[in-house]
């Protein structure tokens, strides 16, 4: 599991930015599933979908899609593991093609 904790360059979740949101969003919390909840809910709501906004910069670091707040599909995945991961709550993912 020590892998899906780890810090990466797209999951920068030292970032002081997503250290303050990730523990805003789990004060209050009494499990992990509330925690991963707020955070899921958070980058679903919060944070603009680049293509239905026509927003003209591509996010992909964590850091920068919370800066934004816009991002593809995979951009807002990897803000979402990086809120989850600065909660100490184990997370993986994968691209597929189409």
């Amino acid at each position: 599991m020590k892998a899906f904790l780890e810090e990466t360059k797209i999951i920068d979740f030292s970032n002081s930015d997503i250290q303050k949101l990730s523990k805003e969003l789990s004060f209050g919390c009494k499990s992990d599933v509330e925690i991963a909840k707020n955070c899921f809910t958070f980058v679903r709501d919060e944070i603009r979908y680049t293509g239905d906004y026509q927003d003209n910069i591509t996010t992909y670091k964590a850091s920068d899609v919370l800066k934004y707040k816009t991002g593809w599909c995979y951009a807002k995945s990897h803000l979402l593991a990086a809120l989850l991961r600065a909660n100490d709550i184990p997370t993986g993912f994968c691209y597929q093609r189409i």
